[in-house]
């Protein structure tokens, strides 16, 4: 089968490319499944506490491509739309953050391309999250084509944040006032200080019950 890239711009390639991505989000939700499911088994705790995928509507891709400067083609937004497929993990502590971002990275059959850790370097806004772009090998009867995926990780404090964030400042389109950008940055603070909180709170759990097994 040709790269993706090189796909045209007609209606089918168009069906072509979606089912591309449809077909790599179904088998990344499933590697995630199985993950979660043998790490409670083994470990007896689950790592996620829930996840979410989507496909970018064509009004979102057509948005960010204009952002970027890009004419409004299928090679465009395979080259330049890195979030066409996007799961979101969505965890308890910081810690599984970089659990299971090394539990992705081992998989031999997804190609790691990128990583932006936004929780050791936050966005401006005070937005933190991990996220990871990779390709997962789809398979044809034309071939194989390799078809990127955005997974973000993130705890349950940062991803009520960002959902906020993202309805607050949608309302603005992008222009809030100083004083909103201040407040959720302040938020966000708040929110970093309750997962590490959090944590430490764990930590300590985990290690009065090896205390209490050990007597």
């Amino acid at each position: 089968m040709e790269p993706l890239e090189t796909i045209g711009d007609d209606i089918d390639s168009w069906t072509t490319m979606m089912f591309l991505y449809h077909s790599a989000l179904k088998k990344v939700n499933t590697k995630l499944e199985i993950l979660n499911d043998e790490f409670r088994h083994v470990h007896k705790y689950n790592p996620i506490e829930y996840f979410k995928s989507r496909i970018k509507t064509p009004e979102s891709i057509v948005k960010k491509l204009k952002r970027g400067g890009y004419e409004s083609t299928i090679a465009n937004m395979v080259k330049y739309v890195n979030d066409i497929a996007g799961i979101r993990l969505v965890c308890s502590f910081t810690s599984d953050i970089y659990r299971l971002a090394e539990m992705i990275r081992r998989q031999n059959d997804l190609t790691v391309v990128t990583v932006k850790d936004y929780i050791k370097t936050p966005k401006e806004s005070g937005y933190k999250s991990y996220h990871m772009l990779v390709t997962v090998p789809i398979f044809l009867s034309e071939g194989v084509v390799d078809t990127k995926v955005e997974i973000q990780i993130r705890t349950i404090a940062m991803d009520f944040w960002a959902s906020l964030e993202h309805k607050i400042y949608y309302k603005f389109e992008g222009n809030a006032p100083d004083y909103i950008s201040k407040e959720l940055r302040d938020c966000a603070s708040m929110v970093s200080m309750l997962d590490a909180k959090m944590l430490r709170l764990n930590e300590a759990v985990l290690r009065a019950k090896e205390e209490q097994a050990d007597k």
